[in-house]
């Protein structure tokens, strides 16, 4: 991939702030051994090939992607006169094939100094040998630094995931757990009474007549309305009155079952009516069963759909099987993450909801915007509970002029006058040694700012910070011709 030639001065590249210190001769001799190429919009270099040249760019605007998976993932955007990429790492003396570490392209008319990778290490072993060997040390020093720091990172995400997964996963898998066992009991107590009905001396009318009863109080159960602790406590003493005048032993028992699947003083004057005084206990007993039996069956039937419900939101948290640029509903994204970390957030942080539904998708890359909210969500659960463990956590989302906004605030300390305009820097952390890389305000700044050209800012006083995401509500045209949602 090359551009078109073009003639170079090496009065205009001194204007460039790597140059500017080299003297004329150095200038020229970068003249001689390079180029200046003008670039089309499209690709310059891609991400794996040999590292051939180093680019620097004289005017136009440039934007540098990774690949990750099959996906190429926009890491900055810049029109910065100066910038470099490519072979920056050509004078390492490893001895290792140096190779593009990541993608670049222009989106418009780009000129750049292009020097061949042996001429730029050439040229730094010879003018700056102490600073080639400043920089080998740094280089592989920071490799190793960054390596172990991702890994905890990573560990740390994970942790933060599969703690609020299996916290809410808990309760429900106990709870079918619980039903299913309980569920078995009814059904061999069932069949029990069956046996007690059948051999009783009951013609094939009445059998078939109990039997039609079953299974229209099934039918019934499935449409039980839901009822305040007051009505359901007032049908009961009158279900138990009933049971009692029919000579029913133990009806208080028997009266709140019946009440929970919908079942009222007419339905079982129908039941008596039908069935016969002679056969009404067992009658009662049987239907008990069937009312029990249903709304365990309901119950497993909840508790599963809320497994499933949480492995979506897991899913969704994750993005596993959606692609990574898409347009969102940042709701959606904000429940799932708010979900994932309820174990962590815990009983005494208050959440709040303030959501504007009306507000539109937007185009976004979904996974990396839950990290945010992650990492948002994190130090605010943090730094309220470094202030006594309580609190209330406020989630709202409105539209900002031509913006949408995504704002945290949280009843904590706040964030120093002193320190605000550095918390974003990468490593800067005020959470004490073992507890914090400083890595994830700064990576929450380049998911919002760099690859969504959006706004990261806070607002902090004493009880009350505010760390507001401005996301904007289109695509820039580059976007879309690069990035398509699937």
């Amino acid at each position: 991939m090359s551009g078109r030639l073009m003639p170079c001065s090496a009065e205009e590249i001194s204007s460039l702030f790597l140059f500017e210190k080299l003297s004329a001769e150095q200038l020229g001799m970068l003249c001689s051994a390079g180029r200046v190429e003008l670039f089309e919009p499209g690709p310059v270099f891609a991400e794996g090939d040999p590292a051939t040249c180093f680019y620097v760019m004289i005017e136009g605007t440039v934007v540098m992607s990774r690949r990750v998976g099959s996906d190429d993932i926009e890491v900055s955007r810049t029109s910065q006169r100066g910038v470099y990429a490519g072979a920056v790492q050509a004078y390492l003396g490893d001895g290792k094939p140096q190779r593009y570490v990541n993608s670049l392209r222009v989106p418009e008319p780009t000129r750049f100094f292009v020097l061949p990778a042996e001429a730029f290490a050439n040229f730094m072993h010879e003018w700056f040998p102490m600073a080639v060997h400043l920089l080998e040390g740094l280089f592989l020093g920071s490799q190793t630094f960054q390596r172990a720091v991702g890994q905890r990172e990573r560990l740390l995400a994970l942790g933060s995931l599969s703690a609020g997964l299996t916290h809410e996963l808990n309760n429900p898998a106990a709870a079918a757990v619980r039903a299913t066992a309980t569920l078995r009991e009814r059904v061999g107590k069932m069949r029990h009474k069956l046996a007690v009905i059948a051999q009783g001396s009951y013609s094939p009318e009445v059998m078939a007549n109990l039997i039609d009863i079953q299974e229209r109080t099934a039918e019934r159960v499935a449409k039980a309305p839901a009822l305040s602790p007051l009505e359901a406590s007032d049908r009961e003493d009158v279900l138990s009155d009933w049971l009692d005048d029919h000579g029913i032993p133990d009806g208080w028992r028997i009266a709140p079952t019946f009440v929970q699947g919908g079942l009222d003083e007419d339905w079982l004057d129908q039941v008596a009516a039908t069935v016969g005084e002679e056969i009404l206990p067992n009658a009662i007993g049987w239907l008990n069963y069937t009312v029990e039996t249903e709304l365990l069956m309901d119950e497993i039937n909840d508790s599963t759909a809320r497994i499933s419900h949480l492995v979506d939101a897991a899913k969704q948290y994750s993005q596993l099987d959606r692609a990574p640029y898409q347009v969102a509903d940042v709701h959606e994204l904000l429940d799932s993450t708010l979900l994932m970390l309820s174990g962590k957030i815990g009983q005494q942080i208050k959440v709040v909801k303030e959501y504007d539904r009306t507000l539109p998708r937007i185009p976004a890359y979904p996974a990396e915007l839950n990290q945010v909210w992650t990492n948002l969500i994190d130090n605010a659960v943090q730094a309220m509970n470094s202030a006594g463990g309580e609190g209330t956590l406020t989630v709202r989302t409105a539209l900002e002029h031509d913006r949408l906004l995504v704002e945290f605030r949280d009843t904590g300390p706040g964030v120093p006058a002193d320190i605000r305009g550095r918390i974003f820097d990468p490593f800067f952390t005020t959470k004490p040694v073992g507890e914090g890389t400083g890595l994830g305000l700064d990576i929450s700044w380049r998911i919002v700012v760099n690859k969504h050209h959006g706004t990261l800012q806070v607002e902090s006083s004493p009880g009350d910070t505010r760390f507001q995401v401005l996301l904007p509500l289109t695509a820039l045209d580059s976007d879309k011709t690069t990035e398509e949602p699937e």
